[in-house]
């Protein structure tokens, strides 16, 4: 599987750097404008001004740290594929390969220089080389990746899982969250299993990307911080925290984290905690203290979430309260209709009357669209009854 550094060229002349490992899908996506919150969003159309393939999303995700901390001449030279540029702009390089090189077979260099958090504003530009200074931009989430990061999204893994049905759910709560990285150790009928894929509704490609390790020391050995999920004390002493302080120091801890779950029946053994740096729980009910695996991975998945620009499907625009003028047709329209009921009798409790109809139907604060669909439904009540 390949992962992909790529520029986009905004309308206004701006160059936005992202990373992916499906490069349409997600260029389509930002052309599509499904990305509100996104640099790009207001500065459509856009234009896929280059893009170049790693063996590795650590990889890709380095060379668009590196990216975006380039000058605007600089990444134009990579673009044209003036290599000779590119390398006389760079004040510090370290050289990686693009495909396809070019007949000199010099390869375009990102610097090496240490690179701090902080940022101007997202994907700035400046006429000079400005190496030195990053400039990060938050990406829309979508549901596989998570948005443009220094920090890599937690891997989860699974240790001696029993079910394939409970792996498939547990992809299945990653991907809603925006966790596509699964890590499998010694799962108990083997990999892949058949199970699995049902359970997952959707989130296949989370299974078909999840690696299998014999241990736990081998499957979390790239990561830097080692979280343990468990409600049982366990004989060690670890730093305790809660799915949202583990995931404020994912976010804002440099190097890859890895996440535990234990086996459904079990849970983690007191070997497998003793590998972690922290253990991560849940306040729960002594007397009922068993979380199904899909049920402990949401928790944390969820709570790392909140960090990210993840898009609510359901949330509309609401459209604004309606006109005075076509509210105060409405009053005028059921006024009118009451009148010759007698509705405002006595006449001395008249104008007091009309006044709290007025309040009752001004509170709702209704659109243009209910102010007309009630004043259709009064004129529709106003029609004589057919025979």
């Amino acid at each position: 599987m390949s992962f992909w550094t790529y520029m986009l060229r905004c309308a206004d002349g701006t160059y936005y750097v992202g990373h992916t490992d499906d490069i349409e899908r997600r260029w389509a996506e930002h052309h599509a404008g499904h990305f509100p919150a996104c640099f790009t969003f207001k500065r459509r159309p856009l234009e896929l001004a280059w893009s170049s393939d790693f063996p590795t999303r650590i990889e890709a995700l380095e060379a668009e740290r590196k990216l975006k901390g380039w000058s605007r001449a600089k990444k134009e030279a990579l673009i044209r594929g003036d290599w000779a540029a590119v390398q006389r702009l760079a004040a510090r390089r370290q050289s990686f390969e693009t495909s396809p090189q070019p007949e000199a077979s010099v390869s375009p260099s990102f610097e090496t220089s240490p690179q701090p958090e902080a940022s101007a504003s997202p994907q700035d530009e400046r006429s000079g080389d400005t190496s030195e200074i990053p400039v990060r931009a938050e990406e829309g989430l979508s549901a596989s990746e998570g948005p443009s990061r220094s920090t890599p999204p937690p891997v989860c893994v699974l240790v001696r899982p029993q079910l394939g049905e409970n792996i498939g759910t547990a992809a299945r709560a990653m991907l809603n969250f925006g966790l596509a990285e699964m890590r499998l150790v010694a799962p108990r009928d083997g990999w892949p299993n058949p199970a699995a894929g049902p359970a997952a509704a959707g989130a296949a490609r989370v299974l078909e990307q999840a690696q299998v390790f014999d241990s736990v020391a081998a499957a979390v050995a790239d990561c830097a911080h080692v979280y343990a999920t468990t409600v049982r004390k366990r004989g060690v002493t670890k730093p305790v925290v809660t799915p949202e302080e583990a995931a404020a120091a994912i976010h804002t801890g440099p190097g890859r984290s890895a996440i535990l779950f234990g086996p459904e029946r079990s849970g983690l053994e007191t070997d497998d905690v003793a590998l972690a740096r922290a253990i991560l729980t849940v306040p729960i009910n002594p007397e009922f203290g068993s979380l199904n695996l899909a049920q402990a991975v949401i928790l944390v998945a969820y709570e790392w979430s909140k960090g990210e620009a993840l898009a609510s499907p359901t949330v509309e625009d609401l459209l604004p309260p309606a006109p005075q003028a076509e509210l105060d047709g409405l009053i005028d329209q059921l006024e009118a209709m009451l009148a010759p009921k007698g509705f405002f009798r006595p006449e001395s409790r008249a104008a007091a009357t009309r006044r709290t109809l007025r309040g009752v139907l001004t509170k709702p604060g209704w659109n243009h669209l209910e102010v007309r669909t009630l004043r259709g439904v009064l004129s529709y009540l106003a029609k004589p009854d057919r025979a």
